[in-house]
């Protein structure tokens, strides 16, 4: 099963709040999913992402792929980053 991170549209008529989910790829746009990782309010000023940080990156390293949207909202908030440091093997002192 392939899995994505990727936002699930929330709130009413243009008035848009987005939940980031982790489902399966085949799964539609608002339909089931895994778990939800976090919250983005694109209208705030500036946009509003709270995220669950150990579980995205549990869900990262499981091999789940985030859309381009997501990866923007991680690479904000740094968590791109957390996981680059993660996987970066120790550095030996020889």
């Amino acid at each position: 099963m392939a899995v994505h991170l990727r936002l699930t549209r929330m709130g009413r008529h243009k008035r848009p709040f987005y939940r980031v989910v982790a489902a399966d790829s085949r799964a539609r746009r608002d339909g089931r999913c895994l778990e939800v990782v976090g919250t983005y309010d694109p209208l705030k000023e500036p946009a509003q992402a709270e995220l669950k940080t150990d579980r995205i990156l549990d869900w990262l390293k499981k091999g789940a792929q985030p859309t381009e949207t997501v990866r923007t909202l991680l690479r904000r908030s740094g968590i791109l980053q957390a996981l680059e440091k993660s996987r970066k093997p120790p550095v030996s002192s020889s």
